[in-house]
């Protein structure tokens, strides 16, 4: 494995170790960590590295989400790595960017991964996202900008999200996992 990505797949084995229903999903995500030098480039055809956060508000009761401009789905923040292998500060850069808001603060644990498929798009074909996603606080403001890569942002009451099948089910699973871990 390149030696850059060891803190990655340090990362990665905590996360595994400290919620073990997700020891299966983390190991899919070592072996691809493990499996080319450029996984953390958009331009690695087969998939990339992404990261994303769960934005929540000050009291930990909202998320903030957006409504993907290119996936016309309510989703959390976040975007490709672009060769940065601190997908923590990746995340933390998408979600100042994608929200507007300032004073933003990043827990430096894991909160969820997941892999998903990303349909082609003109030039580009079907590929993976290695998603890694960690929880991101907002600061005493919580009024957000709407960026180009949003149709809209909203705060939405976590606790209402498990059930809302509305919502894809990696949100219902961070909202479950969030409600769990604050009860």
């Amino acid at each position: 494995m390149n030696p850059a990505f060891a803190d990655t797949a340090a990362q990665i084995r905590q996360h595994a170790a400290r919620c073990p229903a997700e020891r299966e999903v983390a190991a899919l995500f070592l072996r691809f960590l493990a499996s080319a030098p450029e996984v953390f480039e958009r331009t690695h055809r087969v998939g990339h590295f992404t990261a994303s956060c769960w934005l929540v508000s000050g009291d930990g009761r909202r998320v903030l989400l957006t409504h993907h401009r290119k996936l016309g789905r309510w989703l959390q923040l976040g975007g490709h790595a672009d060769g940065d292998t601190d997908l923590a500060a990746s995340a933390l850069r998408e979600a100042e960017e994608e929200s507007g808001l300032a004073g933003l603060t990043i827990e430096p644990d894991i909160f969820d991964l997941d892999r998903h498929r990303i349909p082609a798009r003109g030039d580009t074909p079907e590929h993976w996202h290695y998603d890694v996603r960690y929880v991101v606080r907002a600061g005493a403001s919580e009024a957000f900008t709407v960026s180009d890569e949003s149709l809209a942002l909203a705060w939405r009451e976590i606790a209402a999200m498990p059930g809302d099948r509305s919502l894809d089910a990696s949100m219902r699973r961070m909202a479950a996992a969030w409600l769990a871990r604050s009860a």
